[in-house]
């Protein structure tokens, strides 16, 4: 299987390879250029400067100290007259010069020619200028051996095939530890992907910074947190439902199966049936509030908000709760300062209302009083403040009271009867209205619940 860096090395060394290419190919031939036009501008110069002598001072003499002059170097020198006749040569010409000079035509500009180029395939460079001095008149040609030329180009060649080469193992070698730093926290999180599908949640990755790796990074760590927490949670929410339907159901079955002894009198049945019916309720209410839940989870529920009237709403709400209250021996106050109107799904704030004062009523001692308070917040938001003056909770509990299953008496739980389930359920009912929830409490003073929709 083709790994990403090997993939990633490759694909940047074969792209930088190709513009390193491209520009190293340009500079070559720029290059080769450039010494080829300084070859036949050289020879051309000394073949105008030979043609100033002659044209100022046309004689044997300065034929032969132009030949001579010349002999010396690695140029070569040929002075013919008007019809290409060869008067003087520095050196024994060649088979291939002297048909270069017979072939030439009449006519040259002054500044002089380029008459043979082709120094891959000729040996030699030519030039050609035309003099006239009086009624002295012929050409100054000029060669000279292409041989160095090549030998120059061929070293060039190979100083820049041998660059090639270099660049191309630095290339990869860079390439290959940049796509391996790039790579490995790739890896790094592919591996810690896979202890999450394992379901090992404690992986933990490095800081990789504030770019795009540094965030999928983030957001993997963040994840496995997640799942760790939720592992956590569902492990411990598994374990509290057993033991809350196991308890209930083992009173149910205990009474039961007393209640069915034919020994016991007809009042002590009635009271083990009593306490069984209890328990079912129990069961049942417990069902029903991890229904509500699954079907919150799984957006399985919609809010439907309409426009509602204050006081008739909360009125209609606390009458119908009011003998419950009453019947422990407690208070219920409602107070609704100013007529307003909000928007609420009815059967959603209700439900939200009864939960909490269904705690109130749990966790507060007779003679005690709760107060439902709803005020007109800005932009038609419905304030909502239901206060008790119950047990409380501990300042350290406060920020774990909406989790669900979670008790603040766990040693009493039978006493009072909680699922733990009411204010969670009552957090995704607020939060599903796009409102929000806080809580104040003090142990043995009561507890205030403020509701913002």
């Amino acid at each position: 299987m083709n790994k990403i860096s090997t993939k990633l090395a490759a694909a940047f060394t074969i792209a930088v390879f190709i513009m390193e290419g491209l520009l190293m190919l340009y500079l070559h031939d720029n290059i080769i250029d450039s010494r080829i036009q300084e070859e036949f501008q050289s020879i051309l110069s000394r073949g105008n400067s030979h043609r100033d002598v002659l044209e100022e001072r046309f004689s044997n003499t300065t034929l032969h100290h132009i030949a001579l002059m010349e002999s010396k170097t690695e140029t070569e020198v040929v002075i013919t007259d008007k019809t290409h006749h060869v008067i003087i040569s520095s050196k024994k010409l060649t088979g291939g010069m002297r048909e270069l000079i017979s072939e030439s035509p009449n006519s040259f500009p002054r500044e002089g020619r380029v008459i043979e180029a082709n120094w891959k395939d000729v040996n030699y460079l030519a030039t050609v200028t035309s003099f006239k001095n009086g009624a002295d008149e012929g050409y100054v040609y000029m060669f000279k051996s292409a041989s160095p030329l090549r030998n120059l180009i061929r070293k060039l060649n190979g100083h820049f095939l041998l660059a090639g080469i270099m660049s191309l193992i630095i290339l990869a070698c860079i390439h290959f530890l940049l796509s391996k730093m790039l790579t490995r926290p790739l890896i790094n999180m592919k591996e810690a992907t896979e202890e999450l599908s394992k379901g090992h949640f404690g992986v933990k990755l490095p800081e990789l910074g504030k770019d795009e790796l540094g965030d999928l990074s983030t957001s993997i760590q963040t994840l496995a947190n997640d799942l760790e927490t939720i592992q956590q949670d569902r492990t411990e929410f598994l374990a509290t439902i057993s033991h809350e339907l196991r308890t209930p159901l083992t009173y149910v079955l205990g009474y039961a199966n007393v209640a069915l002894r034919d020994e016991i009198s007809e009042t002590e049945r009635k009271e083990y049936l009593t306490i069984i019916k209890e328990e079912s309720k129990t069961i049942v209410t417990l069902i029903e509030n991890l229904f509500e839940l699954a079907k919150i989870d799984e957006n399985n529920f919609s809010i439907h908000q309409e426009e509602i009237p204050s006081s008739p709403y909360f009125r209609k709400i606390i009458n119908k709760i009011t003998p419950a209250f009453k019947s422990r021996g407690m208070g219920l106050v409602l107070s609704v300062p100013d007529e307003f109107s909000f928007h609420a799904d009815p059967i959603r704030l209700e439900q939200i209302i009864m939960n909490l004062l269904d705690n109130s009523l749990k966790y507060s001692k007779p003679g005690s009083t709760a107060t439902v308070i709803a005020r007109q917040h800005v932009q038609e938001k419905l304030d909502l403040t239901i206060t008790d003056q119950g047990i409380g909770i501990p300042a350290d509990e406060l920020s774990q009271v909406f989790n669900r299953l979670y008790r603040i008496e766990k040693s009493r739980s039978r006493e009072f009867g909680g699922s733990g389930l009411g204010l969670s359920i009552v957090k995704e009912l607020v939060e599903a209205h796009g409102g929000q929830i806080s809580i104040e409490s003090e142990p043995n003073k009561g507890t205030s619940i403020n509701i913002i929709l």
